[in-house]
């Protein structure tokens, strides 16, 4: 086994110092509950309980061991996963954070400062079942249980960790649905400018929450589009840092976005470079949101100052059924030019995928009625209006 990446050795190191540190000086641990997800037990809607695992069309999103086309038996009583974190917290601090709405309305830069606890047993529940594991050197938990029993909608978890006991609400999926939407956060729902460094550092380190602004109109391009199918998966996928999850929570929810579940990331050093991939993060839960849920076509959203546009893309070719459509929020030139110092979208694609509608534009408003007019929710499909050999053109799809 080869040794830790130098960075992930000081990181640990320098953790487990403040950690003992803090504990002298009475700090204690607090647990962090984030959003989860889960299946339906195929037997309580009377579906097939073995599904075929996907099979990419191409070997850049084949994950290593991962069965490809093969048989798989959904668990008994559904599959959920559990999100959390594990951290020091300030004497008189409560052990879980409350959850109203402006209750920690702070300056970014706050959320940033935080010492994760590892290698902390943490134990939940979920209906039936129950389930037990820990934390990683992040102070991070992601739990799978296997055997809830539980019918679509949302359900809360149970979570324990040292005498601690905080609720996690779960958004459990039905086998039944065909339509769901992925999402970008920064620059696609929360006008953050992340590319922009200085700017970016502004926003997240300096600026209070209550005065970010949504991009226009797409809070309610996604609930008209889910208004469609009612029980219908929402998934935020961000680079994002985890330690940002409370501020985007109640962001998203002053907004009037659909409740979903965030997966974010941790920002810091991994055990085998200084930082983690973006992109690769990103192309690791589409991966899993794509075997988890496999009759469920996804309209991925996201924007053209980064890296989504040629991500999308490449996910649509290599599972092209898993993909209702693309939706690209533009940048203005103005925004593109500060973004990465030319006016010209930042994105290598060519629009090749067979099937699939590309639509952009400039905010939800005009997304919604791009979008709305080839993509069905109802049925998670294209619309006989598409063509099955559709091509990019800025806005519109094109036979």
């Amino acid at each position: 086994m080869s040794r830790a990446h130098i960075a992930s050795r000081l990181e640990d190191r320098l953790n487990r110092s403040t950690s003992t540190l803090l504990e002298r000086r009475h700090w204690s641990k607090r647990v962090f509950p984030y959003v989860g997800f889960g299946s339906v037990d195929p037997e309580l809607e009377g579906r097939n309980p073995y599904v075929s695992a996907p099979r990419p069309k191409t070997q850049t999103w084949r994950a290593s061991g991962q069965p490809s086309g093969r048989q798989r038996r959904i668990p008994e009583g559904g599959r959920a996963v559990v999100l959390g974190r594990v951290v020091m917290g300030k004497s008189g601090q409560p052990a879980v954070p409350a959850a109203h709405d402006d209750s920690l309305v702070r300056r970014g830069f706050r959320a940033f400062f935080s010492v994760p606890q590892t290698g902390e047993e943490v134990t939940v529940s979920l209906g039936a079942a129950r389930a037990v594991g820990h934390t990683d050197r992040g102070g991070y938990f992601d739990i799978e249980v296997v055997g809830h029993g539980l019918r679509d909608g949302w359900h809360e978890a149970t979570i324990e960790c040292d005498g601690i006991v905080t609720h996690a609400a779960m958004q459990i999926i039905s086998g039944e649905a065909r339509f769901g939407i992925i999402s970008d956060i920064d620059d696609t729902a929360l006008i953050t400018a992340l590319p922009r460094p200085l700017i970016a550092a502004w926003n997240t380190f300096v600026v209070r929450e209550t005065v970010r602004r949504e991009v226009p109109g797409m809070a309610a391009f996604y609930r008209s589009m889910l208004s469609g199918h009612p029980g219908a998966p929402m998934f935020y996928l961000s680079t994002g840092a985890w330690n940002t999850q409370p501020v985007l929570t109640r962001f998203l929810r002053r907004s009037g976005f659909p409740r979903g579940t965030l997966l974010l990331t941790d920002w810091g050093p991994t055990e085998t470079a200084w930082f983690r991939s973006g992109p690769e993060h990103k192309r690791r839960w589409l991966r899993r949101l794509a075997s988890e849920f496999p009759d469920v076509r996804w309209l991925l959203v996201g924007d053209d100052g980064q890296h989504d546009p040629a991500l999308y893309e490449k996910f649509a070719l290599s599972y092209p059924e898993h993909v209702a459509g693309i939706a690209i929020r533009q940048l203005t030139p103005a925004q593109q030019l500060l973004s990465h110092g030319h006016p010209l979208q930042m994105d290598d694609v060519a629009g090749r995928v067979p099937g699939v509608p590309w639509l952009e534009g400039p905010n939800g408003f005009v997304l919604h009625e791009r979008v709305s007019a080839v993509v069905d929710p109802g049925r998670g499909s294209v619309a006989a209006i598409a063509a099955p050999q559709a091509r990019r053109v800025r806005g519109k799809v094109h036979a």
